[in-house]
């Protein structure tokens, strides 16, 4: 344990050794005029701190992020905010990703992050504590604890390039929980401007709502210069209600809010945009560092899948033998299938994470090992090194029983693209398309696919 908390205490001090390295680069520009301000809003970050990087052309990252932000400073004051929606779960292993966020968030002089209803889930006192230990600073006008007492300020005043911002956050009343009330979010944001009147030159809410919910906020708050959210699935370009700019900044952190105020005025209007972080942007070596330091984190953890959001689904009624068996025993009744698999890039899947230093990270190891979480499957990074690569039973299911008796039939039905799309995803595989895929690992009699079995299927499962 004490390694794990000098691990912890070296990446806090690279944070913020990186942190500080930033807010060097805030003076004039190099011909000595004043800087334009640049404020960029990320948001809907859901545990993302990279790309996965299992298909080409992936956006998103904090790499990508600070890579923006970095690019600006060259000619502008980057102000930094987010929207909320950095956590992924609330698991421990979850809880450790939102610390390296944080983390990258820190290293970036970030002004403001948001509650988010990911960030309320993991309970006020907790994420006081991460924030406060990272210096993130919290925001929030609309939500209390249970006893009344606030989760974080309601507004942030924030000075840049000769303007100030008054940096309100506000959380959907659709989140509110036993542990965490939220007030409506208009009347809130309403009385932290009330409270900073006279004291800023302009107004950016940052609202973790819906799309129809961001639409009424804008409509019923002209007071505010900027209304931007928050989990709308997809960004949300920006347009005008009135005075109020409106737009959305989401989707695992893949897009950013750009926001410029029109020179020469200090209240506004401004002009929105969105950018999207794909390759064209280079990998900042602070977040790689931060990045580095999370897998080390992780690596000496070592969690196990009880530990994280991703432990599969075992069936209602799991069958006699309901166990992985591990490939080498399909190896004795299904030699020409098994050299199938070897062949095939199922079999070096391990080595895939192992090349970019993920093989710690469970969010990985969930789809480049075999039955992650299942009995007798994947259990940890230490304890499952027999257990590695996408085996047999990664498609047929934990299969003790049909390796004992080869009259039982394997637990799933594999020739279905049912089973490949619990790691082929659209967020993993975005242009995985069963029929193309399928002759690449083609296999079973006569190298077709067996008849179905009547074992158990994805709707069986619990």
């Amino acid at each position: 344990m004490s390694t794990v908390l000098d691990n912890g205490r070296r990446c806090l001090r690279v944070v913020a050794a990186l942190a500080l390295a930033r807010l060097a680069g805030c003076g004039p520009r190099g011909d000595g005029q004043p800087r334009p301000l640049v404020v960029i809003v990320s948001g809907d970050t859901a545990g993302w701190i990279v790309p996965c990087g299992c298909t080409s052309n992936q956006s998103g990252g904090l790499p990508r992020r600070a890579a923006y932000a970095a690019e600006l400073a060259g000619e502008a004051a980057v102000v930094a905010v987010d929207v909320g929606g950095a956590a992924g779960g609330t698991s421990p292993y979850d809880r450790a990703k939102f610390e390296a966020i944080l983390g990258g968030e820190a290293a970036m002089g970030i002004a403001a992050h948001n509650v988010g209803a990911p960030e309320a889930a993991l309970g006020a006192d907790d994420l006081r504590q991460m924030a406060e230990r990272l210096g993130v600073p919290l925001v929030s006008a609309n939500t209390s604890q249970a006893d009344g007492r606030p989760i974080a300020e309601p507004l942030r005043m924030v000075r840049a390039a000769g303007r100030r911002l008054a940096v309100v956050g506000v959380l959907s009343p659709r989140f509110a929980s036993d542990g965490v009330r939220v007030s409506p979010p208009r009347e809130a944001a309403m009385a932290a401007l009330r409270g900073a009147a006279g004291r800023y030159d302009a107004a950016i809410v940052l609202a973790y709502l819906d799309e129809d919910e961001l639409r009424q906020l804008a409509e019923d708050l002209p007071e505010a210069d900027v209304v931007v959210g928050g989990p709308t699935g997809q960004p949300l370009p920006p347009r005008r209600i009135g005075p109020t700019l409106l737009l959305s900044a989401t989707r695992q952190g893949k897009f950013l809010a750009r926001l410029d105020p029109l020179p020469g005025a200090a209240a506004g209007p401004w002009i929105g945009s969105i950018v999207e972080l794909d390759g064209r942007l280079p990998d900042d070596p602070g977040q790689l560092a931060n990045l580095r330091c999370f897998h080390e984190r992780l690596g000496q953890r070592d969690f196990s899948p009880a530990e994280t959001s991703f432990v599969p689904p075992w069936p209602a009624r799991p069958p006699a033998g309901f166990a992985v068996a591990g490939s080498a025993a399909c190896r004795g009744c299904h030699e020409e299938d098994h050299g199938v698999w070897k062949r095939s890039a199922h079999a070096r899947a391990w080595q895939s994470l192992q090349a970019k230093g993920a093989e710690v990270d469970p969010d990985c190891q969930r789809c480049h090992t075999t039955g992650y979480g299942l009995p007798r499957g994947f259990a940890s990074w230490k304890q499952s090194q027999g257990r590695v690569q996408v085996g047999c039973e990664s498609c047929h299911g934990p299969s003790a029983a049909h390796a004992r008796d080869p009259h039982a039939p394997t637990a799933y039905y594999a020739a279905a693209d049912r089973q490949c799309i619990e790691c082929h995803d659209h967020e993993n595989s975005p242009q995985f398309a069963y029929a193309e895929y399928w002759p690449r690992i083609r296999h079973g009699e006569a190298g077709t696919a067996s008849p179905a079995a009547p074992g158990l299927k994805k709707e069986d499962r619990k």
